[in-house]
């Protein structure tokens, strides 16, 4: 009989709920962990197999179970508190500095590489002036490469010292209610109705969760502040053209403001040597990237994402981000591809066109078609002049051969109303991670899993 009464449970099993799991358990205390995807051996996606295609899976191999959507990702390390979350300024940066090494060094206990890319040089700074000429800041921070197949060894390794401790461990087991009771949480109610018991609960669903927890939070009476919703295109080119860049930082983050709308858009999760990938954000397709540590593409491929804040009387980003993504869906039964010239002289890509690119696709199962019909025309202008700044920087990236996948859509979930712990406003409920707005990406992500745990053990 499964036991049902802990010290902590923890509803995700991604990097947040991991690292927090890590810390609670050397603590000492009790802890079970719930997800509602498979255990990390059972997760497999028929999308990433040789000839696959995406078959809808719910939930989604590639988002949810034990890893989170971090364990099939390439394992991107970003060693600074000046992207990927809000850490810097809920702790302080120099709390923040100190938790991502910490947290950096676990991951290399556990098998991540000792390489770190970026490091200031003056390469790097002849980089940055060289953006700076094109209208771009260039963002140089260090990036530690795991690559997606050893992310699962490390994930791996990490699920068997909980078990190890003692951790409880349940997959494939969704929770339907965080239980609270004269405003202080008992437990949580999964879906088939069992109560587990519970002195403090931690939730770090991750961004497959964001509409979940947003749920329980408004049923909860909670405060939440909306995050922007990041809409645009994962571009394809080849490998040649970005080589000076990523053999010097492997992923760079520039950052543009458009002439026409003083948007920002930035370039995002670069993979050099990758694929380009799909994945399910609830019930829409949207594109994604990733690279392997050993096997690599002739082709980089990376993100170019408008950031859009919407003001009353609109208050719901995640469904227009999903809106955009379905229209892509239903007009080429998944994901979109179009070569940049096609996309410029307004004319969808074909069969033929496409053909006739120096580029080959490395998402087999996407439909030439035209984004013109799907992104806003804001979208489109804002995208095609940062590439146009972009080529200033790294001649070729504005080829026309070009590929262009649509749409990819970065949901930043609902930030919740939390103490420098993590605490909410109900008593003893914590939530960190992608999915509670506070992270975006894996260190911050598993550096929140730690603040959480540290409040509780407190």
């Amino acid at each position: 009989m499964e036991k049902k009464r802990f010290d902590v449970v923890i509803v995700g099993a991604g990097p947040a709920g991991v690292f927090a799991a890590l810390e609670l358990s050397r603590g000492g205390l009790d802890v079970a962990i719930l997800d509602k995807g498979p255990d990390i051996d059972r997760r497999h996606c028929p999308a990433r197999e040789p000839g696959g295609t995406c078959r809808n899976c719910q939930p989604c191999a590639i988002m949810t179970g034990w890893g989170g959507a971090g364990a099939f990702s390439d394992g991107k390390l970003t060693l600074s508190p000046a992207v990927g979350g809000h850490l810097a300024e809920i702790l302080g940066h120099d709390k923040a500095v100190a938790l991502i090494e910490e947290v950096d060094e676990t991951y290399r206990a556990f098998g991540a590489p000792d390489l770190i890319y970026g490091l200031k040089n003056d390469a790097i700074e002849a980089l940055e002036k060289d953006a700076a000429k094109a209208g771009l800041r260039f963002i140089s921070v260090p990036i530690r490469h795991i690559g997606t197949e050893r992310c699962v060894d490390t994930m791996r390794r990490m699920r068997d010292t909980l078990l190890e401790r003692g951790v409880a461990i349940r997959t494939r087991t969704p929770v339907s209610r965080i239980l609270v009771h004269d405003g202080r949480v008992n437990g949580v109610e999964t879906g088939n109705g069992e109560h587990i018991e519970a002195g403090a609960v931690i939730v770090a669903p991750g961004r497959e969760g964001a509409a979940w927890l947003e749920m329980m939070a408004q049923a909860l009476g909670m405060t939440i502040v909306r995050n922007p919703v990041d809409l645009g295109v994962r571009v394809e080119l080849p490998a040649t053209v970005l080589e000076p860049i990523t053999e010097l930082v492997y992923e760079s983050k520039f950052i543009y403001y458009s002439r026409a709308f003083d948007d920002r858009v930035r370039t995002f999760c670069m993979c050099p040597y990758g694929e380009v990938s799909t994945e399910f954000a609830g019930d829409v397709m949207t594109v994604n990237g990733h690279s392997f540590a050993h096997v690599h593409t002739s082709n980089t491929n990376f993100a170019i994402l408008v950031s859009k804040n919407f003001t009353e009387p609109f208050d719901d980003p995640i469904t227009y981000g999903k809106s955009i993504a379905r229209l892509a869906n239903l007009l080429s039964g998944g994901i979109m591809v179009q070569r940049l010239g096609d996309l410029e002289a307004g004319r969808r890509s074909t069969p033929e066109r496409l053909a006739r690119s120096i580029v080959t696709p490395t998402l087999h199962s996407a439909t030439p078609g035209d984004l013109n019909l799907v992104l806003p025309y804001r979208y489109v202008v804002d995208i095609l002049e940062m590439l146009h700044a972009l080529d200033e920087v790294a001649p070729g990236v504005a080829s026309r051969h070009t590929l262009l996948y649509g749409v990819e859509v970065k949901f930043y979930s609902s930030r919740l109303k939390l103490t420098p712990g993590l605490k909410s406003e109900v008593e003893n409920l914590y939530a960190c991670g992608d999915g509670a707005g506070v992270t975006r990406g894996l260190i911050q992500a598993s550096a929140s899993g730690i603040v959480a745990a540290r409040a509780i053990l407190g």
